[in-house]
């Protein structure tokens, strides 16, 4: 028995876990020379996915399966060496495809069947044995229901805004960022709320659609995260990777390709802490799929595009040694401005809202009230995303975040008075022309917020304080 067609270790070990499979489940091997051909020969094959179809195709060569029952059909699966099929990596991605190229049936592994299901328009057929699965297709067996698409994970979440004392200002501008989709930057001192604010954001951002659903369970499929959550990514992801991860973790990388961090947070918020602590060839990474929503990785066997469509929450000490407050600070003015220097203004530029929080006195803390709890800050954030829907339409972008140049100079344009307020704040703050459109961004979702039909000075005004960092590269 030989596999050709560029298959790796684990596909060429899978003629010992077929012949053994096939015995083991009554039926007889034959004893011909037989080839195994994986097209298109030049994509290099990997996994153990392919030990289903391999077994099947013995079996239809043989006679043992007549394969006519289901129509044209598309079969993924591990075997292990008694007959019983194993779950396998991405099947919910290979339902997508089957209804893409409109094959109709779908033979998938008992415990891929509820993520293959949430696929419309594909017949999926759950299978446990390989006996079972040639009983199936010579139609000798009847087809299994449907797999049930298990409950909703628990939505039962501690992280609540009301548990935040003081910092309205912090979560006025998270606020804003959510229901535009716009990347923060949180700097203040140890210990002021910067990562519970930031855990917190995605707690006010909107139960993700149908469609994203889907898009984002796919990738979960595909790096074979889904199988431990045991159900589909039904809530938005969070993603907080240690600032020692490489390019390749962050970004995705290896041969063949793999997805990074970027992708895992597609649809969600990605959580960087210590921004500056982070290489700087890894935050110099971010660019492309800040600007543009997706990666893309070249290898000498081609081009690999992966989404990355998220929303970006970093938070930072203003000093290296993490001072407690400015006044208590130990770093003179240069050393300060060399650790954030570490932030190159390109990055910069593409993070919409740069917020300082101040560090809370013991008076504030204990006199603080609680805040405002997640579900009130949600229904105005669902309210905003309501309004940029209604005005884009289905052809335009979902977010204020995601306008282009052409459709910020349509959607956003500014009073004389707003114009005014942003020229002196290109030449005060040295704003360059990416971070004057996005201050207008951050207008066109604080104006949502308030139900304005149009942009006003007080709206840029408001957007213009939250870009306190430009002012160190200005000159």
């Amino acid at each position: 028995m030989t596999t050709v067609g560029l298959p790796d270790s684990a596909v060429r070990e899978s003629r010992e876990r077929v012949r053994t499979a096939i015995r083991n489940a009554g039926f007889a091997f034959p004893s011909d020379r037989i080839t195994v051909n994986l097209a298109p020969a030049d994509l290099r094959k990997e996994g153990a996915s392919f030990d289903l179809p391999i077994a099947l195709g013995i079996l239809i060569a043989t006679g043992v399966v007549r394969g006519d029952g289901l129509g044209p059909f598309a079969v993924v699966g591990e075997l292990a060496l008694d007959g019983q099929i194993q779950a396998v990596r991405g099947a919910l991605a290979v339902g997508l495809a089957c209804r893409r190229r409109g094959i109709a049936s779908l033979l998938v592994p008992r415990d891929n069947g509820v993520e293959a299901t949430a696929v419309d328009g594909v017949r999926v057929y759950p299978t446990t044995t390989l006996r079972e699965a040639v009983g199936l297709l010579n139609g000798d067996v009847a087809a299994p229901p449907p797999a049930a698409e298990t409950a909703a994970e628990d939505t039962v979440d501690d992280l609540d805004f009301r548990d935040v004392r003081g910092q309205a200002h912090a979560k006025r501008a998270l606020e804003i960022a959510a229901a535009g989709g716009h990347n923060v930057l949180l700097v203040g001192p140890p210990g002021g709320g910067k990562t519970m604010l930031a855990r917190r954001l995605a707690g006010i951002l909107p139960p993700p659609t149908r469609d994203e659903v889907i898009e984002v369970s796919a990738i979960w499929s595909v790096v074979g995260l889904l199988r431990r959550r045991g159900s589909l990514v039904t809530r938005r992801p969070f993603r907080a990777p240690h600032h020692t991860i490489s390019v390749s973790g962050l970004i995705g990388g290896g041969s063949p390709p793999h997805p990074g961090e970027v992708t895992l947070a597609h649809r969600g918020v990605l959580f960087m802490d210590e921004l500056p602590e982070f290489q700087q060839h890894v935050l110099e990474s971010l660019r492309q799929p800040l600007e543009d929503g997706t990666v893309s990785i070249a290898r000498a066997s081609g081009v690999s595009d992966f989404p990355a469509r998220f929303q970006l929450v970093a938070a930072a000490n203003p000093c290296r040694r993490g001072c407690p407050s400015l006044d208590q600070c130990l770093c003179s003015p240069a050393e300060r401005a060399r650790y954030l220097g570490r932030l190159s203004r390109p990055l910069l530029d593409r993070i919409d809202l740069h917020v300082e929080l101040p560090a809370l006195t013991a008076e504030e803390y204990q006199a603080a009230a609680p805040g405002e709890e997640s579900a009130a800050i949600r229904a105005r954030v669902v309210t905003a995303r309501d309004r940029q829907r209604e005005r884009f339409g289905p052809k335009g972008p979902a977010l204020n975040a995601e306008m282009t140049t052409r459709q910020v100079r349509r959607w956003c344009p500014p009073p004389p008075a707003a114009e005014r307020l942003l020229g002196a704040a290109m030449n005060r703050l040295g704003l360059s022309a990416r971070g004057h459109d996005r201050v207008l961004k951050v207008a066109r979702t604080i104006a949502d917020l308030a139900g304005t039909p149009a942009i006003t000075a007080e709206h840029c005004a408001e957007a213009i304080q939250y870009r306190g960092l430009d002012r160190q590269w200005r000159g």
